[in-house]
């Protein structure tokens, strides 16, 4: 791989001020947290970059914050940056002059955002705060016909990305008739691309703050369902950027003089909640390291190396730690561990404590509605469940008709509503209003999950109500993987699904129908053949793990009843 270069890696050469730092009559933390409450109305306009950013600039220069930076990126290879609230600040206004100025970008354009864990991706989503564009991330691992899927359904105006991902948007370019910009971020030009930091460089750092409306538009986020393509999850500027007040004090526990490493695709909201939102409004320093795959060594020996109060981490990641003899290793001042995105296993929960010492807060959540339970400090964790429902959620079991299920009984999670739609909600299903109203029963918004409460009012988990699989907290529809299988001409049919896996916790399975030129296939070349093309049609995290040839698929009426036999017999449960 490259090495990187950037432009800020060499010390700033002096502090910045602007006079949208000058705030007045600004809402606080504690104004933050009522309005998640519910217990104080939604202000009119709010911009996360000015009301809460440029607050934490304010907070450094009377000395009410500590000296800690506000975000702290490594590479492991020597590369370190750090910048504090004012340099944020600073630097997210020249990207807003960049993208407004030569990007020619204006108030209310969507921004496709395809970065890896590299200092630009804050900055550029920062960017898009203070000029009300509205950003879309997504995974470095997109595909060409992913990315044209999201382009031309979301009408993208500029798409901004790294050298890696230049050939896929090439290759679809002249199909995406509303993409007016390319921004590259990289140290070397590309002819027909715009030089993020050639452009930076010489942008000024005076710019106002957008007024932008506290239910605006703010970010679009992709999210995979059981058929057809990814859902728009459209978010507001208050929905993300106040929503997570609560989250970020009681479950991540964060003050501002915490350190938290998220280990997060920077494709999904996970990355969001977790290293923009609710650590920000909280004040704290967001740990990043550039890490383009797992590695648990080099987690290991950043939790030893840097002062990390607070880990984030997918269920996957803890269980390919406890692989490990962590008594080895003396983390540095590591002190709450966090993990979402998938069920944890009590085993894995039960080995992490017994080898650091520490507890696991498992939390749950979703991209539409963000976090629903969670185990926090200072209540009893039990092992499998996902805690208590929070704040300002209402969390029941309902049946399929809305009705409230007694303690023990299995049904949906469902949110119970009010008078009006809670603000932390998404917005909408962009262009797909059947999909959006699909999801309210009633008196209740449904998750799509089955669980059961207990009578002390923790969740545990059961499944999904579709079939969506999440596997190593990536979301992966399997008509998607159905879809990409079917292209390859050994394929008449397919079904896909969860399959048990001791490290991922579930992989992705294909039950493979195989036409007649290729029954007499060598079974082990063909399965690599058919992963490797599901690679490459689709995103490569979607592939299956685990290939079965069958000579019949069960004989129903739907692919969904296909899976759930299929899946059924492959957990054991038939």
């Amino acid at each position: 791989m490259k090495r990187e270069r950037f432009i800020w890696l060499a010390k700033p050469t002096g502090r910045y001020l602007h006079k949208d730092h000058q705030l007045c009559a600004s809402l606080t933390l504690a104004d933050f947290e009522a309005i998640n409450r519910c217990e104080k109305s939604l202000p009119k306009k709010f911009n996360f970059a000015k009301d809460v950013l440029d607050q934490w600039s304010q907070k450094e220069k009377t000395g009410e914050r500590p000296s800690n930076p506000a975000l702290w990126w490594v590479n492991g290879k020597g590369d370190e940056v750090k910048w504090s609230f004012e340099e944020l600040g600073s630097f997210s206004r020249k990207a807003a002059n960049v993208l407004t100025k030569p990007c020619g970008l204006k108030r209310g354009d969507r921004v496709a955002v395809i970065l890896p864990r590299i200092p630009e991706w804050w900055l550029v989503n920062v960017a898009c705060m203070r000029t009300g564009l509205v950003f879309m991330p997504g995974t470095t691992q997109l595909t060409a016909k992913d990315i044209l899927y999201r382009l031309q359904a979301s009408k993208a105006k500029c798409v901004v990305v790294s050298e890696d991902v230049v050939p896929a948007v090439e290759s679809i370019m002249s199909e995406c008739p509303n993409l007016k910009t390319k921004l590259l971020v990289s140290s070397h030009s590309q002819d027909g691309w715009l030089n993020f930091q050639e452009l930076f460089q010489s942008a000024s750092s005076e710019h106002n703050c957008v007024e932008t409306g506290s239910q605006e538009p703010m970010a679009i986020y992709f999210t995979s369902g059981t058929t057809g393509s990814p859902k728009m999850a459209l978010h507001s500027q208050s929905s993300l950027g106040i929503g997570y007040t609560i989250c970020g004090r009681y479950w991540l526990n964060l003050k501002s003089s915490d350190i938290i490493w998220n280990v997060s695709d920077t494709g999904w909201i996970k990355a969001a909640i977790g290293s923009v939102f609710s650590s920000w409004l909280q004040g704290a320093c967001v740990f990043v390291h550039r890490m383009a795959q797992l590695d648990t060594d080099a987690l290991l020996d950043t939790l030893t190396t840097y002062p990390i109060t607070t880990l984030c981490a997918a269920p996957t990641v803890y269980r390919m730690l406890v692989q490990k003899d962590l008594k080895r290793y003396k983390f540095k001042k590591l002190q709450h561990c966090l993990t979402g995105g998938e069920p944890l296993n009590p085993e894995v929960l039960e080995q992490w404590k017994v080898q650091t010492g520490l507890e696991l807060y498992e939390g749950y959540g979703q991209t539409e509605v963000g976090i629903i339970c969670a185990n926090q400090k200072g209540q009893e964790i039990k092992p499998g469940s996902m805690g208590k429902g929070v704040l300002p959620y209402d969390v029941q079991i309902i049946d399929e008709n809305g009705n409230v299920l007694p303690p023990g009984k299995e049904g949906e999670i469902a949110l119970r509503l009010k008078s009006t739609r809670p603000f932390c909600f998404f917005s909408e299903y962009v262009d797909n209003p059947e999909k959006t109203a699909a999801t309210i029963r009633g008196d209740f918004y449904v998750t799509g999950d089955r669980g059961i409460m207990d009578s002390d009012g923790y969740f545990w988990f059961v499944s999904r109500a579709d079939d969506v699989i999440i596997s190593s907290g990536y979301r992966i529809g399997p008509f998607e993987v159905e879809s990409a299988l079917i292209e390859h001409p050994a394929v008449v049919e397919s079904a896909v699904v969860s399959s048990p896996d001791p490290i991922r916790g579930k992989v992705v399975k294909a039950f493979v129908v195989l036409s007649a030129p290729f029954k007499s296939s060598n079974p082990e070349k063909l399965t690599l053949e058919l992963q490797d093309h599901v690679k490459k049609t689709t995103a490569p995290y979607k592939y299956p793990r685990k290939v079965e040839f069958v000579p019949e698929l069960p004989k129903t009426v739907t692919g969904k009843i296909k899976r759930h036999v299929l899946r059924d017999h492959e957990w054991g449960r038939t």
